[in-house]
């Protein structure tokens, strides 16, 4: 069993930057994928980001690119999402996740492991 663990929430204004942490413990962290998802009020949870297992490879959806950056650091078991110019549609709670597949996946049900979530909040 692995448990994540997220921290960075905050309350800043649009344009501001907020990084996302992930740290993992329990499992070998190299051996996930992980991503990120976020859910706002009344919406569903919607794939961000995600990172091969050796960090050589990302993807992010399309409303993020440009702004987003996800990257991992296998010795400290931990994942970011560097986020830069934030707007309000970015609010949300965001969760870290781990899947076993080799591929990265997008899609919430793919992924084994998932953290509590933590709050970002972007003012306008």
């Amino acid at each position: 069993q692995a448990q994540l663990a997220e921290s960075g929430r905050g309350l800043v204004q649009a344009g501001g930057s907020l990084r996302l942490s992930c740290t993992a413990s329990g499992r070998t962290f190299s051996n996930y994928v992980m991503g990120w998802f976020r859910q706002a009020p009344g919406k569903e949870r919607e794939f961000v980001a995600a990172i091969t297992r050796s960090g050589g490879s990302t993807y992010v959806k399309d409303s993020v690119k440009g702004r987003f950056t996800i990257s991992r650091d296998n010795a400290k078991n931990t994942v970011y999402l560097q986020m830069n110019s934030l707007k309000p549609e970015d609010t949300a709670v965001y969760y870290c996740a781990a899947s076993s597949w080799v591929l990265i996946r997008t899609t919430w049900d793919q992924y084994d492991y998932w953290g509590q979530g933590t709050q970002v909040t972007v003012s306008s």
